[in-house]
């Protein structure tokens, strides 16, 4: 990216990342499993990756743990490690625990939020409605959230929405077909305008209506996305 608000993207997106072994694997595998470049039941083996990753194994199992834990990958007895399957009932589980947690995030957040933030956030948003394809999309919806949120000094809460919004973004991804067509998210837009007007409740009741609605999964040949 080579515009302003794409680099303010990057930068949030980058902050705090594990530079470790670990870490590297673990974002590669998410990354491929949102993307859908790894089936739901695919076993993964650690000899396949360490290979790929010139790693040990000792990085590989602690990168399918973290995966584990953010409900990527489900580990077996005797079967390995194998993609997470998932259905409605669980997309919709994915949504009200976001919708909560980061509700409880915007609260403590939103005492913190300057003028210099929100405008970020509203090129970030603008960002988003421009993007040129889903991922692009996918990386100004997630650093909206998370520019908004990040100032309630909470980071094992925003560890846990972190987690959340990768399983979101993976049912995100499954929905999507060859077609694409920015949304215009005017949730995004009304939440900036209640927080400019420090009218938190309505911000945060905002917020979590537009998460929920990660339950409604895109039809097969939809063009537009549910905002999450």
């Amino acid at each position: 990216m080579t515009n302003p608000a794409g680099q303010i993207i990057y930068k949030i997106m980058t902050q705090k990342t594990d530079t470790t072994v670990t870490g590297r694997i673990t974002r590669a595998l998410a990354d491929r499993i949102i993307a859908g470049e790894i089936a739901p039941g695919t076993k993964l083996r650690q000899d396949h990756f360490a290979e790929e990753f010139g790693a040990s194994h000792v990085p590989v199992r602690e990168a399918f743990r973290r995966l584990e834990a953010q409900g990527l990958v489900v580990s077996e007895p005797r079967r390995g490690v194998r993609v997470a399957s998932f259905d409605i009932a669980e997309v919709r589980e994915v949504a009200e625990m976001r919708a909560s947690l980061e509700v409880l995030a915007l609260r403590h957040a939103a005492p913190n939020l300057t003028s210099a933030i929100l405008d970020t956030a509203e090129d970030i948003n603008r960002a988003g409605e421009n993007a040129r394809d889903v991922r692009e999309w996918e990386d100004a919806n997630k650093a909206f959230h998370r520019i908004i949120l990040a100032p309630c000094n909470m980071p094992r809460l925003m560890a846990s929405i972190d987690d959340l919004h990768a399983a979101s973004a993976r049912f995100l991804f499954s929905g999507f077909r060859m077609e694409w067509e920015a949304p215009t998210d005017q949730d995004h837009r009304a939440i900036l305008r209640a927080l400019r007007e420090h009218q938190f409740d309505v911000a945060a009741a905002t917020l979590a209506r537009h998460v929920k609605r990660i339950g409604t999964k895109p039809g097969k040949n939809s063009r537009k996305l549910s905002a999450i």
